[in-house]
């Protein structure tokens, strides 16, 4: 099983992906898409499996701040995806993918259905 995670390496949550992820010895490799960007077909690819509602984090601070200056929210799917590769800080985080499908966040259980009971 390929594990593949997707982030930026400050971030709390990724962080606690990570250790979670080495704690259960799961081995996986790293994307930083503030260092290494991200492509427009790999967010188009992520907004098929999980909807771009999932994937654009609008909980984010980048996001709170460019709504706050008048950007409106995106309607659609192309929106968010322009969105996105411009302010990469607004994909929710991590993202990580497995088994041709991708997990959003950091959650316990469902990494643990998904990481360790597939395994």
């Amino acid at each position: 099983m390929h594990v593949q995670v997707y982030g930026i390496p400050n971030c709390d949550t990724v962080k606690k992906a990570l250790a979670w992820l080495k704690s259960n010895g799961l081995e996986f490799d790293f994307h930083d898409y503030k260092k290494d960007g991200i492509s427009k077909a790999k967010l188009k690819e992520w907004c098929v499996l999980a909807g771009w509602e999932k994937v654009f984090n609008q909980r984010s601070s980048t996001w709170r701040k460019l709504a706050k200056e008048g950007l409106a929210a995106p309607g659609t799917q192309a929106q968010a995806i322009l969105l996105m590769q411009d302010n990469n800080s607004i994909i929710k985080r991590p993202i990580i993918e497995v088994n041709g499908e991708i997990l959003t966040g950091f959650d316990e259980n469902e990494y643990f259905e998904k990481l360790i009971n597939q395994s």
